[in-house]
């Protein structure tokens, strides 16, 4: 009897790939010399590029002399910088920076970076994204480069040593070491123990009155005597926890909400693990958007939901609503999607890591592991924000010898998930790679969705400083949605900026409504035109709900008596605790 034989591709292959994973942190080498080679081959055609750069050195080299001399000399007139960082760097913003020498080795290190961008950039012939991979690169080596990060270069770090006696490289190094220990076993980053999920965070009154293989519906006790009639259900991305959207008791969205008088439910995901490995794009929206709002309609039949989607959770709910829509099904009232893409034609500086080559690795990677670490998550927005999250944080603990206090936001994030193997490759390919939602080809149950379809009125909120869904993406959401849509640009990044609680200090939000059938106008337009308001843009998006809802009723009941949802956990429930 003939035993037919695997192909070697298909059995060693991802086994060599995975363990090749693991030594890359992830990242696909062969994607780097790629982008590498593109811009190295072209740049050696281009003698006119070369000389630019050469001219271009020479004049940083004549303009750092000149600020040498100009620093080496005693006058009153101080030397005019060769470089400025932009407002975003903070690194050189302490007077001690204007000082000699460390005043030159600043504008040294920032005339490399603006001579190192000048060289990618601008290369006849090389592709975008492998002018972005490479421009990237060379900021990674230059951020590792940066005088800031040494302690005999940093002039905060050696005034601050020399005041301590060194006390502050003893406290860093005791830093470091436990930072080591807390990464070998696996504990908790340090602080995060003062924010229990149930009873500092995740804290909001409720009980789960669904559970599947893999959500848990919560369902939040009413705090008003009266609530609107339609329910509010809250989709949260599964990467991380959803208890982003009900942190502290004075900065829960949820506690909010409810406190606005409406019915709020919210999906809690399960982390998944190997056993999990299948769970696909359909499984999320089936056993997740469509589980939960079968249950809300049995809960309370004939009520209209007002749909919120945050992350990738808008994403998904987007989906689910061009499928409702496609399908005849009106049970939405509305739909809000806070942070959330729809078309990924410009998703940011994620796209970096978005090639056929980067995903085929991830994909091997993951069919080993069955899903993909938080580690590795954490790691690529350690990348694409290398000061703001590794450099300034390592300075700081490890030679200032200063811990910066965790607050509710930080030990959020520091509590993260893990993302199916199947899952996660479709949503990189589908959506990432191919683009397909916004181009029309994205199927759920066999049948294209578009979001064109969609019949209820929009809230969408994008993030100024979101560089995981930029807004100018976001704002796409315009060319594919023709109902009613309100749009509004927040400040602060991905989390912050939606966890924005009214009385938070420096918050500002514009806002423009485009009527149902209108014409859209470019980001650029839309910036000029919408109105700008000082505080957070809660109250407006209440009153937004508000306008978009019945008369007051009084409030249901918890779950369904008698029913098997009475031996089901009160909130935060079981899944928010699964590491």
């Amino acid at each position: 009897m003939t035993h037919l034989k695997a192909p070697a591709a298909a059995t060693l292959d991802p086994s060599v790939h995975a363990l090749q994973a693991r030594l890359s942190a992830s990242l696909s080498l062969e994607s780097l010399y790629l982008a590498f080679a593109d811009w190295w081959l072209h740049l050696l055609r281009s003698p006119g590029k070369r000389l630019d750069l050469l001219e271009l050195g020479l004049e940083q080299a004549q303009q750092l002399h000149a600020y040498l001399l100009k620093c080496a000399l005693p006058c009153d007139d101080p030397a005019r910088p060769c470089a400025v960082p932009p407002a975003s760097d903070r690194r050189f913003a302490d007077e001690a920076w204007q000082r000699w020498p460390f005043n030159v080795l600043h504008q040294h290190f920032l005339l490399q970076q603006r001579w190192w961008h000048a060289a990618i950039t601008g290369v006849h012939g090389v592709s975008q994204h492998h002018q972005d991979v490479m421009d990237f690169v060379a900021r990674q080596w230059l951020d590792v480069l940066s005088p800031g990060n040494f302690a005999l270069t940093n002039p905060v770090v050696l005034a601050r040593t020399q005041r301590e006696g060194g006390s502050n490289l003893v406290r860093g190094a005791l830093n470091w070491m436990d930072d080591v220990m807390r990464h070998i076993t696996g504990s908790s980053a340090i602080g995060a123990e003062r924010f229990v999920v149930g009873r500092d965070v995740a804290a909001t009154p409720g009980r789960v009155v669904l559970r599947n293989d893999l959500i848990e519906l919560i369902q939040y006790a009413p705090s008003t005597e009266t609530v609107r009639p339609e329910p509010i259900l809250l989709v949260p991305a599964w990467i991380m926890k959803y208890y982003v959207l009900d942190l502290s008791p004075g900065n829960s969205l949820v506690r909010y909400l409810v406190a606005q008088g409406y019915s709020v439910f919210c999906i809690s995901w399960k982390n998944p693990d190997r056993s999990n490995a299948s769970l696909s794009m359909d499984d999320y929206l089936n056993l997740g958007v469509r589980a939960a709002l079968g249950a809300i309609n049995n809960l309370l039949p004939k009520r209209r939901v007002h749909a919120v989607g945050y992350c990738l959770g808008g994403t998904l709910l987007a989906i689910a609503a061009a499928a409702m829509a496609r399908d005849g099904d009106d049970r939405l009232a509305s739909l809000t999607l806070l942070a959330a893409q729809t078309d990924f034609t410009e998703p940011g500086e994620l796209a970096l890591f978005i090639d056929e080559s980067q995903i085929s690795l991830l994909e091997d990677q993951m069919g080993q592991a069955g899903y993909l670490t938080a580690t590795q998550m954490a790691g690529a927005f350690q990348m694409l924000r290398s000061y703001d999250l590794l450099w300034s944080r390592m300075v700081n603990d490890y030679l200032l010898g200063e811990r910066g206090a965790m607050n509710d936001l930080m030990a959020w994030n520091a509590d993260a998930t893990r993302m199916p193997a199947t899952m996660h490759s479709q949503y990189l390919r589908h959506l990432y790679l191919n683009n397909d939602l916004a181009a029309g080809r994205y199927a759920v149950d066999g049948k294209p969705v578009e979001l064109k379809d969609i019949a209820v009125p929009m809230f969408c909120v994008a993030t100024e400083t979101d560089h995981v869904a930029p807004w100018h993406s976001v704002y796409k959401v315009h060319h594919l949605f023709t109902d009613e849509l309100t749009f509004v640009l927040t400040s602060g990044g991905h989390n912050a900026g939606i966890v924005s609680e009214p009385g938070h200090p420096g918050r500002r939000f514009r806002l423009l409504v485009r009527p149902r059938g209108a014409r859209s106008l470019s980001s650029q337009s839309w910036l000029s035109r919408a109105s700008r308001n000082e505080g957070s843009w809660w109250p407006a998006w209440t009153q937004w709900l508000d306008a978009r809802s019945g008369a007051p009723v009084p409030p249901p009941s918890m779950g369904m008596p008698g029913s098997a949802q009475d031996s089901l956990p009160l909130a935060p429930g079981h899944y928010v605790l699964e590491k």
